[in-house]
């Protein structure tokens, strides 16, 4: 897919730099093997696009998540299966 000029320069919400760091740690293999991640909120990340991100992840069919007591997050999938 090819970007235009205005759409590779146009600043990014905090939303999409939120689910863009978490699609990369998803996609990273040793995630990808054992079908989890745990994530923490970072300080230049707004709280407010933080749990929208995990509220879109939790209606994803097949997907968990389970808020931990230090307030990271374990993001779960399971495997497509027939």
């Amino acid at each position: 897919m090819h970007l235009s000029s205005t759409e590779a320069s146009k600043p990014r919400t905090c939303y999409e730099l939120v689910g863009r760091r978490i699609q990369r740690l998803i996609a990273a293999p040793a995630a990808q093997e054992v079908q989890a991640i745990v994530v923490t909120r970072r300080k230049d990340e707004s709280p407010e696009a933080w749990q929208q991100v995990l509220r879109d992840i939790e209606e994803m069919n097949g997907a968990s998540i389970e808020r931990l007591y230090d307030g990271t997050v374990r993001i779960g999938w399971r495997k497509y299966r027939d």
